[in-house]
């Protein structure tokens, strides 16, 4: 019997996969919405824009309080999966090239493998580490160029928003907080979004007055990639296992340099392609292992 329930659960398994998928692959457009519809130079307040208004939007569909006892970690997921990791992002974006920054960021599953094992002592296999390794390779060999530059603050910051983001995947299922979904996405970019809102201030310029494109790139980094994005994010963590959803990740970088090169003609050429095929190779072998135990 537990053979048989395990053995079906498996095709549900791998359709939470591929509707997580979406998600980073949602936020896979965001460079090319940024970089050819949005105004220049103003990165907090684009991800302002982007969480706090879908954060209410959520709200006042779902309607729903958190316990008083929820508050705190309620605020700590808010800061780590929205406000930190948000800052921290645009900062690593700003001082690396692009390829720097989503190998940095490739080791989120590696993170969440190393705090589940430090913290519940649960040890990862063998084959899920070295297919996360496989990822890290890969986006290497995908993204890296020979001229890259190593900068200091934002080798840092890549770092550190990994790290939020991973922390924030492993509490958010660790603690799974009495809520619905829609309710627990909203919050964290409602909340999160707040904590964004001094830094758009402080750091960035007053916006210019909009044109229609620059809108609609606003409207679809809201919608889509936060509203919808995150929903299906959060989703995934209440269940799927932590690595694997961090895994799916990986997607975010490899949607941007399939994009850039369909429509903006950005060569792919030789060896990238390796890369490509190890990363995608390290997602599905992380996908197969986790389902599996």
């Amino acid at each position: 019997m537990t053979m048989t329930t395990t053995t079906s659960a498996l095709p549900m398994r791998w359709a939470d996969a591929c509707l997580t998928a979406l998600a980073p692959m949602i936020w896979g457009s965001t460079y090319i919405v940024t970089t050819q519809l949005l105004p220049p130079d103003r990165p907090f307040t684009a991800a302002l824009i982007r969480v706090l208004p879908s954060g209410l939007l959520l709200l006042l569909y779902a309607r729903r309080w958190p316990a008083r006892r929820d508050w705190g970690r309620l605020l700590v997921l808010s800061a780590l999966n929205i406000g930190a990791f948000q800052a921290l992002l645009f900062v690593a974006a700003y001082r690396l090239p692009g390829g720097l920054a989503a190998v940095v960021g490739a080791i989120q599953p590696l993170l969440v493998m190393g705090l589940a094992w430090g913290l519940e002592q649960r040890r990862p296999l063998a084959a899920t580490a070295w297919a996360a390794v496989v990822g890290v390779v890969g986006m290497g060999v995908l993204l890296l160029s020979p001229g890259t530059v190593f900068e200091p603050v934002g080798i840092l910051a890549a770092l550190a928003g990994a790290a939020s983001m991973a922390t924030g995947t492993y509490l958010t299922r660790r603690w799974r907080l009495n809520m619905p979904v829609l309710a627990l996405t909203g919050w964290q970019l409602l909340l999160g979004g707040s904590m964004l809102v001094p830094l758009a201030w402080l750091a960035d310029a007053p916006l210019p007055a909009l044109t229609m494109w620059q809108t609609l790139g606003y409207l679809y980094l809201s919608l889509a990639g936060a509203l919808l994005a995150y929903a299906l994010w959060f989703r995934g963590i209440a269940r799927l296992a932590p690595v694997a959803v961090s895994s799916l990740g990986l997607l975010s970088p490899l949607t941007a340099v399939v994009l850039g090169w369909v429509l903006l003609g950005q060569a792919i050429k030789g060896f990238a392609f390796v890369g490509l095929a190890m990363v995608f190779a390290s997602i599905l072998a992380v996908q197969w292992t986790a389902s599996r135990t």
